[in-house]
């Protein structure tokens, strides 16, 4: 692992990183804040997931979760949101799709499967790191993340309920296998079977039997994308026939931008603390 940057922060350390993924076969850069409350020993983890276009600085620049981080003394993971290099394949005019739009599946399609394994790479090769190098508690983790990095966030909690204690996001996907700008994403990644694409879908993992103890949600009133591609609706109504507790705000007035999850940060890392604290 070469440490490409550190710099003090409320008590706590912002690191940016790189290593050599097996994974993915490329250099991966991710960021990591450890908060002060880790000299004394490790502390809880919580996983940020980005969204379209992103990297790990989006969320490291523009987030604001330091202040809230330190206080409830929790490591605040970021990696990137996909594979990158020359030999990489990707479409470089479609936003949606190859650079910076992983969306959190291991492809099984060539020639992306070679590559984007995001998933594979999050939920093992880079937890094994983060539990390898940092001072965290990996018993104690909390999920969270922003629209395609949401549904990231959503479909890995409920693969992993033994793992994550607490699970939320910002402006989620929640059911991609029918939104307009993930579904050709899919398609691509895991091929024409639909049924292979219910893996990486929260509304299709809950109607499929997946559950999680409960989850926390905001979405921006005036969001663009509220219609036609993040569709909190399906989520709640999965959720509540399922019987899982979900808390929904609908921010009146809020965007998709990082001035809408800026401002909501601190209220979601307080809630992370409070259940990963027990």
């Amino acid at each position: 692992m070469e440490t490409i940057s550190t710099a003090r922060s409320h008590g706590g350390v912002q690191g940016v990183y790189r290593h050599q993924s097996a994974v993915t076969g490329t250099p991966m850069t991710f960021a990591v804040f450890v908060p002060p409350q880790a000299a004394s020993g490790p502390v809880p983890v919580l996983w940020y997931l980005s969204g379209l276009t992103c990297t790990h600085a989006n969320v490291m620049e523009k987030g604001e979760y330091r202040a809230a981080a330190a206080a409830h003394g929790v490591i605040i993971v970021t990696p990137d949101t996909s594979p990158r290099g020359e030999d990489v394949p990707d479409e470089k005019d479609n936003w949606q799709f190859g650079s910076g739009a992983g969306f959190y599946v291991d492809a099984t399609q060539a020639p992306y499967a070679a590559n984007y394994r995001m998933y594979s790479y999050i939920v093992e090769e880079l937890t094994a790191l983060i539990a390898a190098e940092f001072p965290a508690d990996m018993g104690r983790q909390g999920i969270f993340g922003h629209s395609m990095g949401g549904h990231g966030a959503l479909t890995m909690a409920l693969k992993h309920p033994d793992r994550f204690r607490s699970c939320s996001a910002f402006a989620p996907i929640v059911e991609p296998s029918t939104a307009d700008w993930s579904r050709p994403a899919l398609e691509k990644y895991l091929g024409a079977d639909t049924a292979a694409w219910r893996a990486y879908d929260a509304v299709a993992l809950i109607e499929d039997g997946r559950r999680f103890p409960e989850f926390l949600v905001d979405q921006g009133g005036a969001d663009p994308f509220l219609k036609t591609g993040l569709r909190p609706e399906l989520l709640a109504q999965a959720c509540q026939k399922a019987g899982i507790p979900l808390t929904l705000n609908l921010r009146e007035g809020y965007d998709h931008s990082y001035f809408f999850i800026s401002t909501f940060m601190a209220d979601h890392i307080a809630w992370h603390a409070a259940r990963l604290g027990r």
